[in-house]
């Protein structure tokens, strides 16, 4: 009799699954930082040198991103980058003041200590934590650390589903700060906005939390916006360029 036990089971997926991953959370992070120009088209050619890994691999990672809408597939032509638009973060960030305040009123609804001191340390932390590195440019684990704190804000809604709608939501925001360059090169205290966010929620006012956190995406999303259009990014004719070589 075979034995089918848990025990018997791999203790590590296949090769080319470890290696679709690996490219996966590359090119999304490149993707969502801003490194591949919008319109652009991503050749597989060109990620195969770049990440390292075969064809398969490459395409298998590729149809997962543009699964989630961070590539665009044209049959017969490839793979493009999604492009911008201000309409766009408009909407996008419409969408996500309306589901992050009902996840976060949920939140404080259902609050519990555990939850409270998430926030606490996921707060001590991003404000320890340096927003840009000595170049100017973005540090990763700010980034890192700046979307613990937004997702231990959350975390006790009690659905995964709008949790995980909120989270793809916060992804396809920070890939727009990222091209516009904005959101903290200003004159705005992001560390003070984040702290009365904290301190409204664990003090267990909605109200003034969600006000407090939708101002917070607000204001991140003009300073994008205005960035793009000083860029004349959303009235530009879509670039289907050569894409990275």
């Amino acid at each position: 009799m075979t034995d089918t036990s848990l025990s018997d089971a791999p203790s590590s997926p296949p090769a080319r699954s470890t290696l679709a991953s690996t490219v996966y959370w590359q090119l999304r992070d490149d993707l969502l930082h801003g490194a591949l120009e919008p319109n652009s088209k991503v050749r597989v050619e060109w990620a195969v040198a770049h990440y390292g890994a075969g064809a398969s691999p490459v395409r298998e990672a590729m149809n997962r991103l543009a699964s989630e809408g961070l590539l665009e597939r044209h049959d017969q032509r490839g793979f493009f980058v999604m492009p911008v638009s201000a309409d766009e973060l408009m909407e996008l960030t419409r969408t996500r003041c309306w589901l992050e305040e009902k996840a976060l009123r949920e939140s404080i609804a259902n609050r519990t200590r555990r939850w409270e001191e998430e926030i606490v340390v996921a707060l001590h932390w991003l404000s320890r934590t340096q927003r840009y590195l000595a170049a100017g440019q973005a540090n990763p684990e700010w980034e890192r650390l700046h979307r613990v704190f937004h997702g231990a804000l959350i975390a006790a809604c009690r659905s995964r589903w709008l949790i995980g709608f909120c989270e793809q939501l916060a992804d396809q925001a920070r890939r727009y700060r990222h091209i516009a360059r904005a959101g903290g090169r200003s004159d705005r205290d992001e560390l003070a906005e984040h702290r009365d966010i904290a301190t409204k929620a664990l003090e267990g006012d909605a109200d003034g939390a969600v006000d407090a956190l939708l101002r917070h995406y607000r204001l991140t999303s003009e300073l994008s916006l205005q960035a793009l259009r000083s860029r004349e990014m959303p009235d530009a004719r879509p670039r289907r360029n050569r894409g990275p070589a």
